[in-house]
């Protein structure tokens, strides 16, 4: 739906949607947000509004998953997941995770250590919440472990599920896989050549709101993101059998939405199969060899320690 978030939120039925899940704008100066950029306060009290809108729409069964990174002030890190957590808090809504997403590319800083991971924060509405460990369970990392003898009647079986594990409030998407094998670099917080890369300068990964959507709804359910930017939650939704409802204030982004929708209808969407595990280069790899232009620096600084010892 094309138009401000606020009064589309204002429109909609209360108790409507299962769940939220949504990243909104950051403050940092992208190209979808406000032609001037709002203080840290005048950023907090636009949230707020939102934040009364929305939670009366969610379901006493449902929850929201706010995801965020940090709003930077001349060099000065303000994490808004902390910032934002009593907004909710103080409305009732109850945390159940803070989950830490990690991803291997990004911005490069020269002052301070460079970003890799932003949070998402899961509320739910009351204590009775939907909470699906199955559909989101990963492979084992030790499938052979076996209970230790001292465990009773359960000595020597195995101790995993053979489902697969709990995630985790840890969530880590691989990119070394495409980057090696297509070759295209499928990182997950969709920059370059990520298969799902559009024009949005900010895009989560399909997979991230996929894990979301699954572990908290039924199908047929309604979820809803009231900033859908490409339409991330709204093709997880519809992916999975559930009715997604995206809003945006910006034509391009609905359009392209819409387009990327039609792509998953007829099955041409590029996407990052959920699940898939974390690779790590080998050493023998050329990805992970020390290019020949640094060969000299690193000789040179061998060099140096010798002379030293």
């Amino acid at each position: 739906m094309l138009g401000d978030a606020l009064d589309w939120l204002a429109a909609l039925p209360d108790k409507h949607f299962a769940l939220a899940v949504t990243s909104p704008p950051y403050n940092i100066g992208k190209p979808y947000e406000t032609d001037n950029r709002w203080s840290l306060e005048e950023y907090l009290a636009f949230v707020e509004k939102v934040v009364d809108r929305l939670i009366p729409k969610i379901t006493d069964t449902g929850g929201i998953c706010w995801q965020v990174g940090n709003y930077v002030k001349s060099g000065e890190v303000f994490p808004l997941d902390i910032y934002t957590h009593n907004l909710f808090h103080s409305r009732g809504m109850k945390l159940r995770n803070r989950i830490i997403w990690r991803f291997n590319f990004g911005h490069n800083a020269n002052n301070r250590f460079s970003g890799r991971y932003e949070t998402l924060l899961w509320f739910s509405k009351t204590d009775k919440y939907t909470f699906n460990l199955d559909p989101v369970r990963i492979p084992q990392l030790y499938p052979g472990k076996r209970h230790a003898s001292t465990k009773g009647s359960l000595a020597g079986l195995p101790s995993g599920n053979p489902k697969g594990k709990n995630p985790a409030d840890f969530w880590e998407f691989s990119s070394e896989q495409e980057f090696l094998n297509n070759p295209i670099w499928d990182v997950p917080n969709v920059k370059a050549n990520h298969p799902e890369h559009t024009f949005h300068p900010c895009q989560f990964p399909i997979e991230l709101a996929e894990r979301c959507i699954l572990a908290l709804t039924k199908k047929r359910q309604r979820v809803i993101d009231p900033f859908s930017g490409a339409g991330t939650t709204v093709i997880a939704a519809e992916k999975h059998g559930r009715i997604g409802v995206g809003i945006d204030s910006d034509q391009k982004y609905v359009e392209l939405a819409r387009d990327r929708l039609r792509q998953l209808e007829e099955g041409k969407l590029a996407m990052r199969p959920i699940g898939r595990p974390v690779r790590r280069p080998k050493e023998t790899e050329k990805v992970a060899s020390i290019p020949e232009e640094w060969r000299s620096l690193v000789k040179a600084k061998d060099e140096e320690k010798k002379e030293k010892a």
